[in-house]
């Protein structure tokens, strides 16, 4: 969001002096790198605390890793019966068995949004920077699990893909193209058409067509008329989890701010003392986390609402059943 906040919070008004990056606006590598230790406190495997968002309370169980089939070989006292290919048995006329072997892990796809929508932040955080954080310990916890880990940065105008992998090298890749499209990010950048949400969720489909888990960390900007059809897909054939990213503002819009806005040539001024300007920016804000929830209860997608006015790490162990450290 291009506003006098933004302006303020990465030091491009006139007259202000220079300072340097600040964390809360901006994500650097090493900051990235330095969230692997305290990733090892969450787990994204089925198993998970009874508090936690994904434990199959609130929504569909993580199923894990799936089952390979291995061969056909004829039934020998002890197989288990549920394990009989009653087609092969028939055709064949001696009862035969399917060996299945559990995969060796689960590879997984974590979708990154830093579009400008994202670069917005009234308490602690950019929205660009909380996501950062938690796609940065989703990827070390997964990884350190065994399972392969890749990911899709969303730019204003780009989509950059790291196929899941189990490699290092992989992992930090994925985090320098973070890091690249993080500074990006800045309150006077061209206006440009970004990217739609149907647009990205159709590359996620085609990179995880089945038997992934898919994390989304987004505030869900520009969702389209056909974003429903495709949640609803990737949620059939993956494990789907949606991370919204939200500020406080979105829930409480002070009645005393006064913001310019612009979309790169015009602007506008906004005044929240007037009731029903405040009413509107609320309602536009939350409508997107309501559209979210609301997939939430028809698809069964597990949902993990972050804010960016919180630190990040207590609010991901709070939302997966764990205690404070």
């Amino acid at each position: 969001m291009r506003d006098r906040a933004a302006r303020t919070r990465t030091g491009t008004l006139p007259g202000l002096p220079e300072a340097g990056p600040d964390p809360r606006v901006r994500v650097d590598l090493a900051h990235l790198r330095g969230l692997e230790g305290r990733a090892r406190a969450l787990s994204f495997l089925p198993r998970q605390p009874a508090r936690s968002v994904l434990n199959g309370r609130h929504a569909s169980r993580l199923r894990g890793r799936g089952l390979n089939f291995e061969e056909l070989r004829d039934y020998l006292p002890g197989d288990d019966i549920r394990a009989i290919d009653w087609k092969v048995t028939a055709r064949t006329g001696t009862p035969h068995v399917r060996v299945m072997t559990e995969e060796r892990d689960r590879p997984a796809l974590i979708v990154v949004d830093q579009r400008m929508s994202m670069f917005f932040g009234s308490v602690l955080n950019m929205k660009s920077v909380t996501a950062a954080e938690a796609a940065a310990l989703a990827a070390f916890r997964i990884l350190d699990q065994g399972d392969r880990v890749g990911g899709l940065v969303i730019g204003e105008e780009v989509l950059a893909e790291i196929r899941p992998q189990r490699s290092r090298a992989a992992l930090h890749r994925f985090l320098a193209t973070l890091v690249r499209a993080n500074g990006l990010l800045r309150a006077d950048a061209p206006d440009v058409a970004p990217i739609g949400l149907d647009r990205v969720l159709r590359a996620v489909a085609r990179i995880a067509p089945r038997d992934h888990l898919v994390i989304v960390l987004s505030d869900f900007d520009g969702i389209g008329p056909g974003t429903d059809r495709i949640v609803s897909g990737l949620a059939r054939r993956n494990d789907l989890v949606l991370v919204p990213v939200t500020d406080p503002m979105a829930g409480a819009v002070p009645a005393d701010l006064r913001m310019v806005v612009s979309d790169g040539s015009l602007q506008a001024e906004i005044d929240t003392g007037d009731a029903a300007v405040r009413r509107d920016l609320s309602a536009f804000a939350q409508g997107r986390l309501a559209e979210v929830l609301d997939w939430q209860r028809r698809f069964g997608v597990p949902v993990l609402p972050l804010s960016a006015g919180e630190e990040t790490l207590p609010q991901l162990r709070r939302l997966m059943g764990l205690g404070p450290r």
